[in-house]
């Protein structure tokens, strides 16, 4: 069996020099994630500065995700990806900088946070919609499930790069390592073309502006229409808010939860990115079990299982200071966010015509990483004021009843197909 029939997306060249590019800047990015986060709690201590720079990170989504959905339809997305890979590239240059000074502060961190997400809530819509253009859309749900399998493989390899960096404390060189990342897939896009382009009506910014509403109001009205994309969008807002918020807390799940009487700063650096490491072990084999699967229809099935298995495991974290179990855990957790992750990105890309797909897919990442801030932050005050533990079991049983519900209200979602 030749590999294309199982990866589809792997046919077209174009793509397969984005996902080589995107790949090497992955293990840059999950370095960068690993360190940041470290060097933040090693700085202060305080498990809200956590959820503080996941604020920072994440806010730019719920002001520019909406507006960048009608932006994307009339930009060329490959060069928009470009510009804005370029800017993460420069703000990954300029922490490394802060922190080879030794004048680092968690003001800092925050302020450069910031700056990567605003750079972000762009980029993701624009990166996601260029899939059909590399690809093409009979391939599109193969491609979507290799790139999240190539991120999820950095999920891996990038904790485990940066672990004997950050026992040195070498956050700094992580950074350097980040930027220069961020060149790899700069570079495959500057050779790739897009031979699936949909078609883009070019039009001044300033007539974007005045009939943001209206093109926006267009997107809205299909989701309004349209039960399942309606319910898988409320399904990622509860995920960005009670779910992924969770994931910041590593740091102080690895150092304060599972402590031992041992610790030395190498020993907390290796945990924390044990830790880091497993969660990615399981989102890579989520991915790779949805691109091996990708024409598997019975997409709604495989989300309600995705939700189960991560529900599940933090219900179980929040009760365990037992490092082994815990990265057992960590493993169905990571495999359970990516499960849902890949899964209602499929249905919604492939539920929507392709004149709205960059408005309703900005729809979706507002929902899932919109709210983010005010999750983190109500994580983080709640890891701050309860412990981390405690914060875990709140969020699994807010999802628990929501996402129940919701399955409850609407069967269509889990007999959905793509």
């Amino acid at each position: 069996m030749k590999l294309t029939s199982r990866f589809p997306a792997l046919a077209s060249r174009d793509f397969q020099l984005f996902l080589a590019g995107q790949f090497l800047s992955v293990i840059g990015t999950w370095m960068h994630n690993t360190a940041q986060p470290y060097l933040a709690y090693r700085i202060s201590g305080r498990p809200f500065d956590l959820g503080l720079i996941g604020f920072a990170t994440t806010v730019p989504t719920l002001l520019l995700a909406l507006p960048a959905g009608v932006f994307i339809e009339h930009w060329d997305k490959r060069k928009t990806v470009i510009i804005l890979q370029s800017v993460m590239s420069l703000q990954a240059f300029g922490l490394a900088a802060l922190t080879f000074s030794g004048h680092i502060q968690i003001w800092h961190i925050t302020v450069l946070a910031f700056i990567f997400g605003t750079a972000s809530a762009v980029e993701i819509t624009a990166r996601q919609a260029m899939l059909i253009e590399l690809a093409g859309k009979e391939s599109l749900p193969s491609a979507i499930a290799l790139q999240t399998t190539a991120f999820n493989l950095g999920r891996i390899l990038g904790p485990v790069l940066a672990a004997p960096l950050l026992a040195s404390g070498g956050e700094g060189t992580v950074f350097l390592v980040n930027g220069v990342s961020f060149l790899f897939v700069i570079g495959g896009l500057l050779v790739a073309r897009t031979p699936y382009q949909v078609p883009r009506e070019t039009v001044a910014f300033k007539y974007m502006l005045l009939n943001l509403k209206s093109e926006f109001s267009e997107g809205l009205g299909f989701i309004r229409g349209n039960s399942l994309i309606r319910t898988v969008i409320l399904m990622a807002t509860l995920m960005g808010f009670f779910g992924l918020p969770l994931l910041q807390q590593i740091p102080a799940l690895a150092r304060d939860v599972l402590q031992t009487a041992q610790d030395t700063e190498a020993i907390i650096a290796t945990r924390t990115s044990q830790v880091y490491a497993m969660q990615g072990v399981g989102a890579l084999a989520a991915a790779f079990f949805a691109a091996y699967f990708s024409r598997n229809p019975r997409k709604g099935f495989i989300l309600s299982v995705g939700q189960s298995i991560f529900i599940a495991a933090l219900f179980a974290m929040s009760f365990t200071s037992n490092l082994p179990l815990a990265l057992i855990l960590m493993v169905l957790i990571g495999y359970g966010s990516v499960t849902q992750l890949v899964t209602m990105n499929t249905i919604i890309q492939m539920g929507v015509p392709d004149k709205l797909r960059g408005r309703v897919f900005a729809v979706y990442l507002w929902a899932l990483q919109g709210v983010a801030p005010f999750g983190s932050l109500l994580i983080g005050g709640s890891a701050q004021g309860w412990g981390v533990p405690s914060a875990m079991l709140l969020g699994a049983l807010v999802m628990l009843v929501s996402i129940g519900w919701l399955h409850l209200a609407n069967p269509e979602v889990r007999r959905a197909t793509a």
